[in-house]
């Protein structure tokens, strides 16, 4: 039979998105690294899977799945390009979007056609919750890399992330440091890396290896999470703009206890069926 999908991206973070509500649908490891791949599948980052709310309180369950297969809890793009999906499908109307999360919930909010802002939870950074294995909790942590030192901040956001300031994202070693870390025994179940270059206090540079991925154009719980960072090293003010390779997204997040906000632009590429055993 055939599975209808949409390729959407956020910033270049892009997805294949399924309505599981209206046909029938079954996220397999194996056949999602299939479709990943770019040169004889679908090709994305992540495959977003719409699914009818477990509980009265949401519109729609959001599931997440990298393109190595394995089920993730966050993903800010694709949030944002879930509620354009839902719209566009004719799924709702509502403007303010309720959806349950493996992390929790979230709302998403529809600014126009495609831009939304996307209520991306609160940032976890006591160790247990990221997890991490360490002692005790620090704003900034230090560990090292064929013997030299590497500085960083540890949070959850849906998903764990570690935040690595850099003076310069082009020379940073993304390429090394990003798989190096992301499989790192210190964080039990992987890490999304990511390496932010302070410009002002009210913008900064990004670039995030993904774990289960690698490095992509956008993410935007990493984005989150160098904002959370910046702040809590007093190094950023809110609100902040990210400046990723695929663009841009607005930042705000007023302190420990409190969400934060992402606002960004989403795209629809194409629709299309795929052969579905």
């Amino acid at each position: 039979m055939k599975l209808k999908f949409s390729k959407m991206h956020g910033l270049g973070n892009d997805f294949m998105v399924v309505d599981a509500i209206n046909q029938a649908f079954t996220a397999e490891p194996k056949r999602i690294r299939r479709w990943s791949d770019r040169h004889t599948g679908v090709g994305f980052d992540q495959m977003l899977v719409v699914e009818a709310a477990q509980g009265p309180a949401a519109d729609f369950r959001y599931r997440i799945y990298n393109a190595d297969g394995g089920e993730v809890s966050q993903c800010g793009n694709g949030a944002r390009c879930f509620a354009r999906f839902v719209r566009d499908q004719g799924l709702t109307d509502l403007d303010v979007i309720a959806v349950e999360t493996n992390a929790g919930p979230l709302q998403l909010e529809m600014i126009d056609a495609s831009r939304c802002r996307v209520n991306m939870g609160i940032p976890q950074f006591e160790p247990d919750a990221i997890p991490l294995r360490v002692d005790t909790r620090q704003d900034l942590y230090a560990t090292e890399f064929e013997g030299a030192e590497v500085s960083f901040c540890a949070l959850a956001i849906g998903n764990p992330h570690m935040v690595i300031p850099v003076v310069d994202v082009d020379t940073a070693g993304v390429e090394t440091l990003g798989p190096y870390f992301e499989s790192h025994m210190m964080f039990p179940e992987r890490a999304n890396i990511g390496f932010m270059q302070i410009l002002e206090r009210d913008r900064f540079r990004l670039r995030v290896f993904e774990r289960g991925v690698g490095e992509t154009r956008a993410c935007g719980s990493g984005a989150c999470a160098a904002m959370a960072a910046g702040v809590q090293l007093d190094l950023l003010d809110s609100p902040a703009t990210a400046v990723l390779a695929g663009g841009e997204l607005i930042l705000e997040w007023q302190g420990e206890g409190k969400p934060v906000m992402m606002t960004g632009d989403t795209a629809m590429v194409y629709q299309g069926e795929i052969e579905y055993e």
